[in-house]
């Protein structure tokens, strides 16, 4: 019989090893094998706060949607690699390329860019992978010309929305809540 590794979810990788990847034409296989993976959200295909021109499309439709965004150019976000090998995501692209995400969202406002969604698989939860995500993505939300970066996360006891990550880990990294959007989704924003 096989002997059962004891490794905490943190011991499965190491966070130096990582490489974070903007999902361009050029690296759609990436975020492609990603979300085909046993348990990733090919239910969604981060599709959920985009605009799709229809409320319910089945998935294949979402998944056709995606990449027909991702091969047009437009930003979607950023892939977690390690060793050559997609482990995890997150959606962070300017405001404006997703439905309205609050009720007090001033679209005239340029250069806000929204961290939407986190997925990182379940057998490497707990081990810092969300946190690194959250830090790439700020660094390339600035780099790509954002002002402000607009986040929607929850409280961890949140029993919804957990996708889109917990207020703590935004609060810790300088984000300040300007308001609520709906009655569990904290607005946060980090200036530039």
């Amino acid at each position: 019989m096989p002997k059962r590794s004891n490794a905490s979810p943190a011991e499965k990788f190491d966070l130096a090893n990582i490489r974070f990847i903007e999902v361009t034409p050029a690296t759609r296989g990436s975020f492609e094998t990603l979300f085909e993976q046993p348990g990733a959200p090919k239910y969604c295909w981060c599709m959920a706060w985009r605009h799709s021109g229809r409320e319910h499309i089945q998935n294949d439709e979402k998944k056709r949607q995606m990449m027909a965004r991702i091969d047009a150019g437009a930003p979607v976000g950023i892939v977690a690699e390690i060793d050559g090998k997609s482990i995890a995501w997150c959606s962070v692209a300017p405001r404006d390329t997703y439905r309205r995400l609050s009720k007090r969202q001033d679209d005239s406002e340029t250069r806000v860019w929204s961290i939407v969604c986190f997925y990182v698989p379940r057998a490497l939860r707990g081990g810092g992978l969300a946190s690194a995500l959250l830090d790439a993505a700020i660094d390339h939300a600035f780099a790509k010309g954002a002002r402000i970066i607009e986040a929607y996360p929850v409280a961890e006891a949140s029993p919804s929305y957990r996708f889109m990550g917990f207020r703590d880990m935004f609060a810790s990294r300088g984000f300040r809540e300007v308001g609520m959007a709906g009655s569990r989704r904290h607005v946060m924003r980090l200036e530039h």
